[in-house]
């Protein structure tokens, strides 16, 4: 098997390679990062010192970033699902969306999470209210975007889509998207009854007592 993914099935950034290798179908071998398996995680910190995952190993050459992940796979391991348009144009809509939620959605929402990891003492009251008014600004601007669409942008299911999943998953559970954001709310239902991302919440069930703002009896 040429591909080796060392990830975690809690990751948000892990969640949307798994999408990608989903969507398409294509096997690889899981080097699940945890406690348990300290040998993996040594092979995992000498391929990418920084620690930062999902790292995707395709025969002898690692690839870090989770939208670069996918789009090696989409240059190398194409699918019937193309997850990046052949035309620059479009694929820049998708870059841009993509980005859009890694920066202003999952990046608060993580800062959120992180802040009620620390000991009291150390944390950041001002860094979590501007979290979560950025958070709100961006729900606000992806319900106005939305209308009139099934997936963040017209070309179809995309790596936009992909790191919308989890960036939105986690990012209810951690500042609730207000009930007057009915297009982000149903976009967000869509992409949890899509197969891809539906498969990894599954895998993910039984790592969600690890989640330090207690996980919703929903979702």
């Amino acid at each position: 098997m040429n591909l080796k993914l060392y990830a975690h099935p809690f990751s948000s950034y892990c969640q949307k390679v798994l999408i990608a290798l989903y969507e398409n179908d294509i096997p690889f071998e899981w080097r699940e990062l945890s406690s348990e398996q300290p040998e993996i995680y040594a092979e995992f910190a000498a391929l990418w010192p920084l620690k930062r995952f999902p790292v995707l190993v395709d025969g002898n050459r690692p690839i870090m970033e989770s939208s670069i992940i996918i789009e090696h796979l989409e240059l190398y391991y194409p699918g019937p699902v193309s997850l990046l348009p052949a035309n620059a144009r479009t694929a820049l809509e998708v870059r841009n969306l993509d980005r859009f939620f890694d920066c202003y959605v999952s990046t608060p929402q993580q800062k959120i999470v992180f802040n009620a990891m620390r000991p009291e003492v150390e944390r950041d009251a001002r860094g979590v209210r501007e979290a979560r008014e950025m958070l709100d600004t961006a729900y606000a601007w992806l319900d106005r975007h939305l209308d009139g669409r099934e997936w963040a942008t017209q070309h179809g299911f995309s790596l936009a889509d992909c790191s919308a999943a989890p960036s939105l998953f986690y990012a209810d559970w951690t500042h609730r998207i207000d009930p007057s954001f009915s297009k982000l709310i149903a976009y967000r239902k869509r992409l949890l009854a899509r197969p891809s991302f539906a498969r990894a919440v599954d895998e993910a069930r039984p790592y969600r007592p690890l989640f330090p703002l207690g996980a919703p009896d929903r979702d």
